[in-house]
């Protein structure tokens, strides 16, 4: 599927035609304010990950986890259902 010149400026002015010069001049601005938005949270995400990788902050357990009594319930019930 080649584009050719003829076919490229057929398909610019068909669009031209529908959209008129305004609304593409609108539709191009906002398509650049989200393209220079993603980059720039693209870098953000790279950076917040560069720090934290130089930090290795870890969060440390101070003890054991919590159970809950629903968790020791069907544990209980597992164990007694292997057991019988």
């Amino acid at each position: 599927m080649d584009f050719d010149f003829k076919t490229l400026l057929v398909i610019l002015v068909v669009v031209l035609i529908i959209f008129g010069g305004k609304k593409l001049r609108s539709i191009g601005d906002d398509l650049g304010h989200a393209v220079r938005g993603f980059k720039r949270a693209m870098n953000e995400g790279e950076r917040d990950e560069t720090d934290a990788s130089a930090g290795s902050r870890q969060i440390r357990s101070e003890g054991t986890d919590a159970e809950f009594s629903e968790t020791k319930t069907s544990n209980q019930a597992s164990k007694t259902g292997r057991d019988a």
